[in-house]
C-alpha cells in the first residue's frame, strides 16, 4: 500500500490504511514535534492529536495527494496552540500571584498600623520616667549610657525601666510573635 491508496482507503474508513500512515508517519512527527516542544510527553500528546484529526477529517483529505503536508500543518498548528495556552495560562497565574501579593500587602500594612497604635498605646500607659527612657533608646537611638548621662541617673536605672517597659510591650504582644521579632531583635 502506498500514502494515495491509503488515503482512498483511509476516506472509506478503512482502519488498517489508518494505521499504516500512523506507522508510517508517527516517527517522523514526533521528532518534527520534539524540536520544537523538547518534551517527548508534550510531543506525543501533540502528534497524537495529529491523527486524531487525521481520522476525524478523513473525508476531506485530497485523494491525489500525500496526507504529509496535512499531517505536518495538524501538528505544528497544535504546538502553536499549545504555546498560546501556555501563554494564557501563565498570564491567569501571574495576575492570581499578583493580586495575592497586593492582598497581602494590604493586610501586612493594615496590621502593621494597627500594630503601630497598639504599640503607641501601651507606650502612653507607661510610667513618665520608663517611657521617656524607651522613646530615647527606641526612636532617637540613644545608647543605654547616653540616656543615663542625659538624665541624670544610672545605667542600672536605664536598664530596669528597659525591663519594665519590654515586660509591658511583651504582655500587651503576646499573641503577636512578627512584632516581638521586630521590637526586640
Amino acid at each position: 500500500m502506498n500514502e494515495i491508496e491509503a488515503v482512498i482507503a483511509l476516506k472509506n474508513g478503512d482502519q488498517s490504511a489508518f494505521k499504516f500512515l500512523f506507522q508510517t508517519y508517527y516517527d517522523r512527527l514526533m521528532a518534527y514535534i520534539i524540536t520544537y516542544t523538547h518534551d517527548k510527553m508534550q510531543a506525543e500528546d501533540i502528534v497524537q492529536h495529529a491523527f486524531i484529526r487525521l481520522w476525524k477529517k478523513r473525508h476531506k483529505l485530497d485523494e491525489t495527494r500525500s496526507p504529509k503536508s496535512y499531517l505536518y500543518a495538524i501538528a505544528h498548528n497544535r504546538y502553536i496552540d499549545t504555546v498560546n495556552d501556555k501563554k494564557k495560562q501563565d498570564k491567569i497565574i501571574d495576575r492570581i500571584w499578583e493580586r495575592a501579593l497586593i492582598d497581602r500587602i494590604e493586610d501586612d500594612t493594615d496590621a502593621m498600623e494597627s500594630r503601630i497604635q497598639k504599640m503607641k498605646q501601651v507606650i502612653d500607659s507607661l510610667p513618665a520616667k520608663c517611657r521617656e527612657i524607651i522613646v530615647l533608646n527606641k526612636t532617637q537611638g540613644l545608647k543605654y549610657k547616653e540616656i543615663a548621662e542625659q538624665m541624670g541617673i544610672s545605667v542600672k536605672t536605664v536598664e530596669s525601666q528597659m525591663r519594665i517597659a519590654f515586660i509591658k510591650i511583651r504582655e500587651a504582644f503576646k499573641k503577636d510573635d512578627l512584632l516581638l521579632f521586630l521590637l526586640l531583635g
